[in-house]
């Protein structure tokens, strides 16, 4: 796996090279080429970080890490776009949650219950209903609140309200990641955890642990400094297609979760379900849970106004996306049927995305 320790190095260079510039489109293929291999180098070393500490420490290590610096992709892009990024952050963090909740669940279950001999995709739901919950109350009081409240004129939070909703959402992801880890680690460890032979397989060494932890790092963020460099000829694309400004941020959220979606997929495929929907669910908490405090911080010095609050078709989205999920996790195992469906809302996403 030696390209998996140059590609992340030589696309770090490339991002340095072209920091600042609107590159032409030949250069920007190679941006393409490098932004794909960074992402294929990244969920590399995150299984082997993963192995050493076990679940489910390793899916925390990646959502962390993507979500932090999906939090200074966006930061960066609204201190430089002005009033016409206000709503960004709502649409990116919207966008993760539709992808992990809809289209990283709904791929994971589908590939789970094609898997020769295998006719249910196997979870623990109790963990899993868990970070449903947390998933939905953060959704509801970061991105569905605003729309109604009246301090302040639009689908905005006054700064008090922004505040709060700031403080709720760091304290509620702080409380998920101990429950997670701590109290109640063994709800979201695969149910045959003892009985699954890569527990068996000898782990990496400490050294091999920390160079895949620090090349991960370097990784994520070449993935989302390269994405960034793509985002003027994504936001050009987006125009010529006559497609809402809000896409662009679809786009951006799938570039940036591009590790996680393949992490999640492989898990799947190797019968670890529960590795995969704590990839999905967990990174749709981070992305809230961290953007969103953040974002309140750096609305001090940042112009414009922040828009937040979701329109209709959004809600009417996220509302079916949570009962559906529900739906899916509470009886711990999943058919096929459960994945097409949750694939099916993940296409409708896209599709008005474009379409509204």
């Amino acid at each position: 796996m030696r390209w998996t320790l140059a590609v992340p190095v030589l696309a770090i260079v490339l991002l340095a090279v072209t920091w600042g510039s609107k590159p032409p489109w030949a250069v920007l293929v190679v941006v393409g080429v490098f932004l794909a291999g960074s992402v294929l180098a990244a969920v590399h070393h995150a299984e082997v970080v993963a192995h050493r500490v076990g679940e489910p420490f390793g899916s925390l290590v990646l959502a962390v890490a993507v979500t932090v610096i999906e939090v200074g992709l966006i930061v960066t892009l609204m201190a430089s776009g002005g009033s016409d990024t206000s709503t960004l952050a709502r649409d990116t963090v919207f966008a993760a949650v539709m992808i992990t909740c809809n289209g990283v669940l709904g791929i994971s279950v589908l590939v789970a219950a094609l898997r020769r001999g295998e006719r249910f995709a196997v979870f623990n739901a109790e963990g899993t209903a868990t970070a449903l919950a947390t998933v939905t109350t953060l959704a509801t009081l970061c991105l569905v609140l605003p729309t109604f409240t009246t301090s302040e004129p639009g689908p905005e939070y006054s700064s008090e309200q922004l505040a709060f909703a700031g403080a709720a959402s760091i304290a509620l992801y702080a409380l998920f990641v101990v429950v997670q880890t701590v109290r109640h680690r063994d709800y979201f460890l695969p149910p045959d955890a003892d009985e699954n032979p890569e527990r068996h397989a000898d782990p990496p060494s400490n050294r091999e642990t920390y160079t895949s932890l620090g090349l991960l790092v370097v990784a994520l963020v070449a993935v989302v400094g390269l994405a960034k460099i793509e985002t003027p000829a994504i936001e050009d694309a987006v125009a010529a297609v006559g497609a809402p400004a809000s896409a662009v941020g679809v786009v951006i959220a799938l570039l940036v979760l591009l590790p996680e979606t393949l992490a999640a997929v492989r898990n799947a495929r190797r019968g670890r379900v529960q590795t995969s929907f704590n990839l999905a669910l967990g990174s749709s908490i981070a992305s809230i849970g961290l953007t969103i405090p953040a974002i309140a911080v750096a609305s001090i010095w940042l112009d414009g106004p922040l828009v937040l609050g979701l329109g209709a078709t959004q809600m009417v989205l996220l509302a079916i996306t949570v009962v559906v999920g529900a739906l899916t996790v509470l009886p711990g195992r999943a058919t096929l049927q459960e994945g097409g469906v949750h694939l099916v809302l993940f296409a409708a996403f896209l599709f008005l995305a474009v379409f509204p």
